[in-house]
């Protein structure tokens, strides 16, 4: 009572200007009840979120659409509006009537993926945001995205984020084309798109992964593109690649047969992730990015077709190519690949490491002992400036005793190395 009395006596700004900081939708309709002062001051409240469990006592969505719509048009200028509760397609038509020219970031999770849904409510609740053009920021959840939404055009929206989406080739296409000025784009757990051209000459940060097959097909224009992380696409082509820093290629059930960079002269971070890469890819994408800093490989198979082994790399030659290299990620068959038996024959004594730093390594077969050995003690040798080692042992699938003498073998080398060698 104290406090309440406290808060009372100041003046009508100060008051305003506290209750603006309420975010949580529970808070503001708390505050709402304690005077008509109060009310009234709730009125300055720019950003309002309403939670999953926000309406859990009332049974009918169209009662909690029509609280939500009480709640923000209460507001002499909503700025951020984010709803995780279920609503229906009318509540967010009517709420983006009293919102829409003052919203700057919208994020919604819609829980319309079920066709079943869009029947029963009619429009569609894609459709009823294309009346806030006024948004940067729009994030939307669990979309169904099957046919064109009828946006017309989103001239600040600067970033886009789906989360759980459904959708088709031709309707993200239109979505991407309504909004023009973008810098970030996410789309993550997107199913249905097949092939994808995104042109965006603003976008600097995009992460795409689409869910399915593996096999969909993108071609990704942006001469301001600074990051770039891709999963689930086989054939990937970027001509604008200049200011690029960190690239990122995942596929974890189909194949990846084609990379096409113009440019990774600026590239700084590389991981490559994969059950299987065909080898020109693999080739392809290591020779463009020989300025790359942070490198990490984890592809398990080559082949075009059936699973395949790595054929040898050399060494010497991957590290030449690679000078500017200071930390190096490599797991299993790749670094299978870096041990074999002709790999280390090129080693001269001017042969340096020079930007090395750190590496850690995964292990997973004591095939080739001997070679892997040689390998880690040529990293030790010739790496001057290494400050750390780290080589992670998983379960040896051979039972035979070459398992126990690999483990021994690596224990040995780690007391030789004490101060740089960890294993894991």
């Amino acid at each position: 009572m104290k406090c309440l009395s406290q808060m009372d006596s100041l003046p009508d700004a100060i008051l305003q200007y506290i209750l603006s900081y309420l975010t949580s939708a529970r808070d503001v309709a708390a505050c709402n009840c304690v005077s008509k002062r109060w009310k009234e001051s709730t009125d300055s409240v720019k950003s309002v979120v309403f939670h999953r469990n926000s309406f859990e006592s009332i049974m009918e969505t169209d009662d909690s659409d029509s609280i939500v719509r009480k709640m923000i048009s209460s507001s002499r200028r909503l700025e951020e509006l984010v709803v995780y509760s279920p609503f229906t397609s009318s509540g967010l038509a009517s709420w983006m009537m009293h919102v829409s020219s003052s919203l700057r970031l919208l994020e919604l999770r819609m829980d319309n993926l079920a066709s079943e849904e869009v029947v029963v409510e009619g429009p569609l609740k894609l459709d009823c945001i294309g009346v806030a053009k006024n948004l940067e920021i729009l994030k939307l959840w669990g979309v169904l995205m099957m046919s064109p939404p009828k946006w017309d055009m989103f001239p600040n929206l600067r970033s886009l984020e789906i989360v759980g989406a459904k959708m088709d080739d031709s309707s993200l296409s239109h979505a991407l084309r309504a909004c023009p000025n973008l810098s970030n784009l996410l789309l993550l757990a997107c199913e249905g798109v097949k092939s994808i051209s995104i042109d965006l000459p603003y976008l600097e940060h995009c992460k795409l992964d689409f869910y399915g097959q593996g096999n969909t097909l993108l071609v990704l224009t942006s001469q301001r593109l600074v990051s770039l992380d891709v999963q689930g696409c086989s054939w990937i082509r970027v001509p604008e690649t200049k200011f690029l820093k960190n690239l990122s290629i995942s596929s974890v059930t189909g194949r990846v047969y084609m990379v096409d960079f113009n440019n990774l002269s600026s590239l700084e971070a590389l991981s490559i992730r994969g059950v299987q890469w065909c080898w020109d890819a693999i080739c392809m994408i290591l020779q463009q990015a020989r300025d790359v800093k942070h490198l990490f490989m984890k592809v398990e198979f080559t082949g075009n077709e059936a699973l395949q082994p790595f054929p040898e790399i050399d060494f010497v030659e991957f590290f030449n190519n690679h000078p500017k290299l200071q930390t190096f990620d490599i797991h299993g068959a790749m670094f299978a690949a870096l041990c074999q038996k002709n790999s280390l024959k090129k080693l001269e004594t001017g042969f340096t490491i020079p930007c090395l730093e750190e590496v850690v390594i995964t292990v997973r077969s004591p095939l080739n002992a001997e070679q892997k050995m040689n390998t880690l003690e040529s990293l030790v040798k010739y790496a001057r400036g290494l400050k750390r080692m780290v080589i992670r042992i998983l379960r040896m699938k051979s039972n035979h005793s070459s398992a126990d003498d690999f483990c021994d073998d690596i224990c040995k080398f780690r007391h030789m190395n004490e101060h740089l060698v960890h294993i894991e």
